[in-house]
């Protein structure tokens, strides 16, 4: 089974991956996409999973991978219906994560009415660092977040400027789906997501939680 790890050596296996869309209004924009009134929520299997200094494998049946860096929530404690204002109880820690996204694939899906999974589910889609505990982030609202392709800077923002924040995504997930513990929920990402190819090297970071590298191949 796949796992999330500490920096004190614990570690949690991981049940699902829930990922929010379009909770960042530059992103939305530079998707051309529409601001929608209800949370857009998709998973990933565990499988997906590849820890820093592994490698994210384009499938063959795509031609345009893209980059997205993303904080991550680890959840620390089942539960179903939390209320938001006891939602950050069942958080156990935070990491960087990337959603690696077939572009082509979930554009064709798009114009045919068809679900993502296959765009954001393949095995490597989801590279992860090592977690840290809650207590370490004074305020995972307000963290700079950066991801650069080969050294070059291609996402650089703030997670102040994420549209829902953890409270409330953990709210509505858990009307949806039971939260167990070790349940990842990667929670948007900001403007400036962009192709990569094989060879190429993606270092992404987020202040106060780490730093998380992945090749491509």
């Amino acid at each position: 089974m796949k796992s999330v790890r500490f920096a004190d050596g614990e570690s949690f296996h991981v049940g699902k991956i829930l990922c929010l869309g379009r909770n960042y209004p530059e992103h939305i924009k530079e998707m051309k996409a529409e601001t929608v009134s209800a949370p857009v929520v998709f998973i990933k299997p565990s499988t997906a999973l590849v820890e820093s200094g592994g490698w994210v494998v384009i499938p063959p049946i795509s031609d345009d991978m893209h980059h997205e860096v993303e904080l991550v929530v680890v959840i620390g404690r089942d539960g179903r219906g939390i209320p938001a204002e006891q939602a950050m109880e069942y958080v156990a820690g935070y990491a960087v994560g990337l959603d690696m996204t077939l572009r082509d694939v979930q554009a064709d899906a798009k114009k045919r009415g068809l679900p993502w999974t296959v765009a954001k589910g393949f095995d490597t889609s989801a590279p992860l660092s090592a977690a840290v505990r809650v207590g370490r982030v004074s305020d995972p609202h307000a963290l700079s977040i950066e991801l650069r392709v080969n050294g070059a800077v291609r996402q650089s923002s703030n997670t102040r400027q994420m549209i829902l924040r953890i409270p409330g995504i953990i709210a509505y997930c858990s009307t949806v789906f039971s939260l167990e513990a070790g349940d990842l929920i990667f929670t948007g990402t900001p403007e400036g997501v962009g192709r990569v190819v094989s060879g190429d090297r993606i270092d992404a970071h987020i202040a106060s939680i780490g730093s998380l590298t992945v090749g491509v191949r």
